[in-house]
């Protein structure tokens, strides 16, 4: 029987404080890998580090560095599989009216208010703005008080003006299950995340949360607006760019190591997830290595 965790989470700053701010250097916080929300927005900045960025209806691999802002109650997990060398993560948790009910009802915040609005959708931001903020957020930890607040507001006040960025959720994202029901997307995201590389019948993920197979087909596109099937093949190719990243492997090999058993079904699966074919995938990714 796999655990349900509970999906809203309840965030609570130190002491005086309000916003939290946390820092892993050796290990990732493995309580946040799971499908979770919370009202609180969420500042990510991984200077270092592997893993898969699943925000709303959004999911990719990831190798390097990572500076996201999660916007107000929108699912997401922990996506951090591991620190590489020198790595660390920092978080900066934080309700919108953090500084009172009125903040961003003044002139000078409409920028912050509407980065928090874009925010509902998972904001990827680009190379340029880490190079400027991803050292200002990981240096939130030596200040406290006011200063830390005041430190805090530079850093929104630059990223709700630039234009470097990425929407995770393009197309919005409506997250349409009752909180005690989603312990179930929970168990089915956990048992695809182990289990994508084999066939997974329509029985079988059903029979893990206790639907039949209809219900279980219902419930899914209402919960994350895809099929399961789509899901299924949404973390195949995932791990697809993982593997076209980091291994010598041939495309073939790389097709049946991710669960696919057809060579032209996992082209067009690619093409169509990522837009781009595998070879044409990989050729990019050395160019920007070089």
């Amino acid at each position: 029987m796999i655990n349900k965790k509970p999906t809203f989470r309840k965030l609570t700053p130190s002491f005086g404080s309000s916003i939290l701010v946390k820092q892993h250097i050796d290990t990732v916080d493995k309580n946040g890998a799971y499908w979770h929300f919370h009202p609180e927005l969420e500042l990510v900045y991984i200077n270092k580090g592997q893993g898969k960025t699943h925000i709303g209806n959004h999911l990719s691999y990831f190798n390097n560095s990572q500076l996201i802002l999660i916007g107000s109650n929108l699912p997401h997990n922990g996506f951090t599989d591991r620190l590489t060398a020198n790595g660390t993560e920092t978080t900066v948790q934080f309700k919108s009216n953090f500084l009172g009910d009125d903040f961003l009802n003044v002139p000078e915040t409409a920028g912050i208010a509407s980065l928090f609005h874009r925010a509902k959708q998972g904001i990827r931001f680009k190379m340029e703005t880490k190079a400027v903020i991803g050292s200002k957020i990981e240096n939130l930890m030596e200040y406290t008080g006011l200063e830390r607040v005041i430190k805090f507001l530079e850093i929104l006040n630059y990223l709700a003006f630039t234009d470097d960025y990425t929407l995770l959720n393009a197309d919005g994202f409506a997250f349409e299950t009752e909180a005690q029901d989603s312990g179930k997307i929970d168990i089915i995201f956990k048992y695809v995340n182990t289990n994508f590389q084999n066939h997974i019948s329509l029985d079988e993920i059903a029979d893990k949360v206790s639907m039949t197979v209809p219900a279980f087909c219902r419930y899914f596109k209402k919960a994350t607006g895809k099929t399961f099937t789509q899901l299924v093949n949404e973390y195949r190719v995932v791990h697809a760019t993982k593997l076209l990243i980091e291994s010598q492997m041939s495309i073939t090999d790389i097709c049946f190591e991710c669960g696919f058993n057809n060579f032209s079904h996992f082209n067009k699966t690619f093409n169509d997830i990522t837009g781009k074919s595998a070879s044409h995938y990989r050729k990019e990714i050395k160019l920007i290595i070089q």
